[in-house]
């Protein structure tokens, strides 16, 4: 795959989904901010499911490809029981019935906006709140949330099997009580991810990802200003869009980030359990897996199993969703 020249690298403090929602603005959401009045209805979860056998997986960076800061490193192994989580992302479709059946507010809602890529903008430019000058690319949309995904002039309108986006980890963990699910810790979303295949730099293997056409949902072109759109899509793609892996899970990488249960330490690889690790016991931004439609290789190579990258629990953006797995039997 061939690099293109950006306007920045993308170092240790970078992430490829939005900067953390306090580089926009400080906003106090309202006093119903991530309450849903949710009871758990496991029935009304509708997210196709596989099933992940117990076993031991090579955890972290193989590639050699890490990224500075994040914390690929080291390489060590994870024993896992068998756990079933969500084939694909939540989609629109899916986060739409928790919303109706609680009412529930999104936390981009409540603090009034949320982050949007500048070619995705489909608001008024007086509806741009911010942008943070280390990645200016990136707008604080006033009204842009889980159903205006570009700003107050944009909808649902085809996306309904497209994975949901501006929610946060908060917003996920809502639904998650109401379905009676979880979310992922990020040695599941790792083992997932990687299919059965060991060591692999990718749920497929080793290929590129534009190899013999296009495996993933990333960009294509020159970032931030040009998108060729070679793989089909801008923003979100369906979710059952390129192949499932090896436990058929769809679209683990690149598309959207997936937020998980683990607070986020660029350290914790070297001491963290190897039986079922849950990450560390606090933290000050929550774990983000997979990349998403905006990664590319000459900026965030991050559409990889190993890759790592985190936000703060209340920060929303265009390019980041969640999938789901069941709760242990009591």
């Amino acid at each position: 795959m061939t690099g293109a020249e950006t306007d920045g690298t993308c170092g240790p403090s970078c992430t490829c989904g939005a900067p953390a929602r306090d580089q926009f603005l400080t906003i106090q959401p309202g006093p119903d901010a991530g309450s849903s009045d949710a009871t758990p209805a496991a029935s009304a979860h509708a997210i196709e499911q596989s099933v992940i056998p117990a076993g031991t997986f090579l955890m972290g960076d193989s590639s050699g490809d890490r990224n500075a800061g994040d914390g690929e490193a080291p390489l060590h192994e994870v024993m896992l029981p068998e756990f079933s989580i969500d084939a694909t992302s939540v989609t629109n479709d899916a986060f739409a019935a928790f919303v109706n059946a609680t009412g529930y507010r999104t936390e981009a809602e409540q603090f009034g906006f949320s982050a949007v890529f500048h070619l995705a903008l489909a608001a008024p430019k007086n509806d741009i709140l911010g942008q943070p000058p280390r990645t200016p690319w990136w707008f604080g949309v006033r009204g842009a949330d889980w159903a205006h995904p570009g700003g107050r002039d944009s909808d649902l309108d085809g996306l309904d099997d497209h994975p949901v986006v501006h929610v946060s980890w908060n917003d996920a963990q809502a639904y998650c009580d109401w379905a009676g699910r979880r979310l992922p810790t990020e040695a599941e979303w790792e083992c997932a991810a990687r299919g059965g295949l060991h060591a692999a730099k990718y749920p497929w293997g080793d290929a590129e990802v534009d190899e013999d056409g296009w495996r993933a949902n990333i960009w294509q072109g020159t970032f931030p200003r040009e998108n060729t759109l070679a793989d089909g899509f801008l923003t979100t793609a369906p979710v059952h869009s390129f192949a499932p892996n090896g436990y058929g899970l769809w679209q683990p990488v690149g598309n959207v980030w997936e937020w998980c249960s683990d607070w986020f330490d660029p350290n914790y690889y070297e001491y963290s359990p190897a039986q079922s690790p849950t990450g560390p016991e606090t933290g000050t931004s929550r774990v983000l897996r997979g990349g998403s439609y905006l990664c590319h290789i000459s900026y965030c190579n991050r559409y990889r199993n190993a890759a790592r990258s985190q936000n703060t629990p209340d920060s929303s953006m265009g390019n980041a969703g969640f999938r789901t797995v069941a709760r242990l039997e009591a």
